[in-house]
């Protein structure tokens, strides 16, 4: 039994780190793909800032598919709710991401200006929208989503489309977008030069500095949002479903593990330094720095909404006590056992090969290179 508590979480941690990947590195390509037509006032310029991510921008899909994968794998229950429940926004995502590609391989293919343009809009709309999609299921889990489950577990989503977008989730999407702009224009800024490496720098600061007041609001309207707390259930050792457990919702116990464990406040720091010396840091140009630090940010960011979930994954709004938490929607100890297996062997590999990318394609991109280059985004 224990080894199965350890397991389960073990990979609640785990999914933990894919997400923070997932949005450090996509959402650094995606900030990119958001700036396009800001720090880019020009084709060449434009060019220009699509050949900074461009050896990488596929090679970092690689944390979407993992996340994907790993709630596929690990917590089968929330996949299949998820993806059944919120169909429509799963499509807009997929659409979007389907569009990227598309976007980095034909915008060059054509010289016309209005074939370029409206190329460069899909690229911003294909990096916008994902990441306000990002932080806005964030929110929702936060808010809790409308489902229930029959007697036999099979699951009913009684939302709609438009109520994802609450309040609170548009301050959460705010937050995942601004802290993409800033991981967009700090990658900018370490790889391009002149007037396209001093407005890159100025959405750092103006993306850090956005994402740090959101952050700060979102903190004070979790305190006054409804929480959800365990209060009765079984051992988190052994094999449950979430019709075996009685949850309460109360005003701010979304901030109960903090009073518990006040080690955990050190995330949210966590993330408030990350964005402040961030933005300190790119005032002082020191583009690498500056990364380094928005990565921080975003640990702290996903780390303080995982901390405050703890265990609950996907709480439900419409019956409380059939929420999904870490120990009811989890795979079998036989499969978390060989999930980890295998994933002590990729992940380090796919960190490695992603640092060796980012070393051999390190240095500025030079607007002549691009120029001559016909083979160049």
């Amino acid at each position: 039994m224990e080894a199965y508590v350890i397991l389960k979480s073990l990979w609640w941690l785990l999914l933990g780190v894919l997400l923070m990947g997932l949005a450090i590195m996509v959402g650094m390509d995606m900030g990119v793909g958001t700036l396009l037509r800001f720090v880019g006032r020009t084709d060449t310029e434009r060019r220009v800032a699509l050949n900074t991510i461009g050896p990488h921008w596929d090679g970092n899909q690689v944390w979407f598919i993992l996340g994907g994968g790993a709630v596929f794998a690990a917590f089968p229950l929330i996949y299949a709710t998820a993806f059944s429940g919120l169909y429509v926004v799963m499509l807009l995502l997929l659409w979007t991401m389907i569009v990227r590609p598309l976007g980095f391989e034909y915008r060059s293919k054509l010289p016309g200006k209005n074939w370029r343009n409206a190329w460069d809009w899909l690229l911003f709309l294909s990096g916008f929208l994902p990441m306000v999609i990002y932080g806005a299921a964030v929110g929702n889990m936060l808010d809790g989503v409308p489902f229930h489950f029959d007697w036999d577990m099979n699951s009913h989503y009684t939302g709609s489309f438009i109520t994802l977008f609450n309040p609170f989730a548009i301050v959460t999407g705010l937050v995942s977008l601004s802290l993409s702009i800033y991981m967009g224009g700090a990658m900018l800024m370490g790889r391009t030069e002149g007037a396209v490496y001093e407005r890159a720098r100025k959405a750092v600061i103006g993306g850090g500095l956005v994402a740090a007041v959101l952050f700060a609001l979102a903190g004070v309207w979790v305190s006054f949002l409804p929480g959800y707390q365990l209060v009765a259930a079984p051992d988190p050792g052994a094999a449950q479903t979430p019709l075996q457990q009685t949850v309460t919702v109360a005003s701010g116990a979304w901030l109960h593990n903090f009073g518990a464990h006040p080690a955990l406040w050190l995330v949210p720091v966590l993330g408030f330094a990350g964005m402040l010396l961030g933005m300190l840091a790119a005032g002082n140009h020191k583009p690498i720095l500056t990364w380094w630090l928005g990565a921080l940010a975003w640990i702290g960011v996903i780390g303080t909404a995982g901390a405050a979930m703890f265990p609950f994954m996907m709480p439900s709004s419409s019956d409380p006590s059939q929420s999904l938490t870490v120990w009811n929607s989890v795979s079998s100890a036989h499969t978390l056992a060989w999930m980890t297996g295998w994933t002590a062997v990729f992940v380090p590999l796919v960190l490695w090969y992603t640092s060796w990318a980012f070393y051999v394609m390190r240095g500025k991109v030079k607007s002549e290179a691009i120029e001559a280059d016909e083979h160049a985004y």
